[in-house]
C-alpha cells in the first residue's frame, strides 16, 4: 500500500490539508492535539502507578516476624 509513497505525495497531502483546514485553524488544531497527548500521557502514567500499587498490595508477605527466617 505504501510502496509508491514518495516525498511528492506527502507534499500534495500537506497542501490538501492546508486547503481544507485553512492556515488560521492549524495552530489551534496542533494545540488541541498537544493537550490531548499530554492528558493521555498523564492517564497512562496514573494507570501504571495504580497497577504497581495494586500488585504490591496483592503480593503475600513472606517475611513476617516469628516465621523462623533470619534477616
Amino acid at each position: 500500500m505504501w510502496q509508491g509513497f514518495t516525498g511528492w505525495h506527502a507534499l500534495i497531502i500537506l497542501v490538501v490539508i492546508l486547503l481544507l483546514f485553512g492556515a488560521p485553524k492549524l495552530p489551534a488544531l496542533a494545540r488541541s492535539l498537544g493537550q490531548s497527548m499530554k492528558i493521555l500521557k498523564t492517564e497512562v502514567r496514573s494507570d501504571k502507578g495504580d497497577g504497581d500499587a495494586a500488585a504490591a498490595d496483592e503480593q503475600p508477605k513472606s517475611e513476617e516476624p516469628g516465621s523462623g527466617k533470619s534477616a
